[in-house]
């Protein structure tokens, strides 16, 4: 069974990064180890969560897995929240990704906006450090910002996005995925670039009109597991455009309260049964 390092932050409340990864990439059949960055009793939509940052631990987690031979077969990191941990992080994948691949969302903001806590600074650093993958997925304003051009909004076509993903694998990163992409009115989905094949993919599924938190994480753990299991990066992106459509509509339907997060639970037998390549 392969095996993947999943290196974010655990929210006990409220569907997000590893509570939404390790599910999701165990439902794939790929066996997910979480490196927890820190603990929060819910995510930053409900107000005064408790937040313990779990920095001073992860040295001790990585030296007890290199001290008993533990390897990986994929490092897949999420929202890393100091430019401590960013250093941290870097070293553990040079020390741990032997032949596998190295999946990095570069999770600092969305909306035009860099998330709370975040200075400027961290943004040349996160575009530094998505050097080390050979995968990144950031959304169009983490995009923006580690390229150091203005937020596009959604006035762009075609021909930006494929600078846009070009600029991205000049990081370093060898495949680059844009997530938060319409090109047409009520469709809404991914753009990905491989820049050994020069192929651009484009998948779309149905846009769903409001804000559904945690959709992202969603997304790059089905990416994540898909690769894992040798797919393509085509076939990767389109299995989670896919599967992140499909939580989303069966949030829609049920679920009033949208701070919890995307109802991904009703749809993981779609995973389970291998059905997920199919149009929205």
């Amino acid at each position: 069974m392969k095996r993947i390092a999943a290196v974010q932050d655990i929210s006990c409340v409220g569907r997000c990064s590893l509570t939404v990864a390790l599910p999701i990439i165990s439902a794939m059949g790929v066996e997910a180890c979480p490196l927890p960055t820190a603990l929060l009793s819910s995510h930053t939509l409900f107000p005064e969560p408790y937040v313990c940052d779990l920095t001073e631990m992860l040295s001790g987690i990585t030296d007890h897995w290199k001290r008993i031979g533990v390897s990986f077969d994929g490092i897949y990191t999420g929202y890393l929240g100091s430019l401590k941990q960013l250093d941290i992080i870097s070293r553990f994948i040079d020390e741990f990704r032997g032949g596998g691949f190295v999946f990095i969302d570069p999770v600092m903001g969305d909306h035009g906006r860099l998330y709370s806590g975040f200075a400027p600074e961290y943004v040349g650093r996160m575009a530094e450090f998505c050097g080390k993958g050979d995968v990144i997925v950031p959304n169009l304003t983490e995009a923006c910002f580690m390229l150091g051009r203005d937020y596009i909004g959604e006035s762009y076509d075609r021909d930006d996005l494929k600078a846009i993903l070009r600029g991205l694998t000049g990081l370093g990163a060898s495949k680059a995925i844009l997530t938060g992409v319409s090109m047409e009115p009520g469709r809404l989905g991914a753009a990905a670039f491989d820049s050994g094949s020069e192929e651009i993919f484009l998948c779309m599924g149905d846009r769903v009109e409001g804000s559904f938190h945690g959709t992202g994480d969603i997304f790059a753990s089905v990416c994540v597991g898909a690769l894992a299991k040798g797919e393509s990066l085509g076939q990767a992106v389109e299995c989670a455009v896919n599967f992140t459509c499909q939580s989303i509509k069966m949030t829609a339907c049920d679920s009033p309260d949208r701070r919890f997060g995307v109802n991904y639970e009703k749809a993981l037998p779609v995973l389970l049964n291998g059905e997920n390549h199919q149009k929205n």
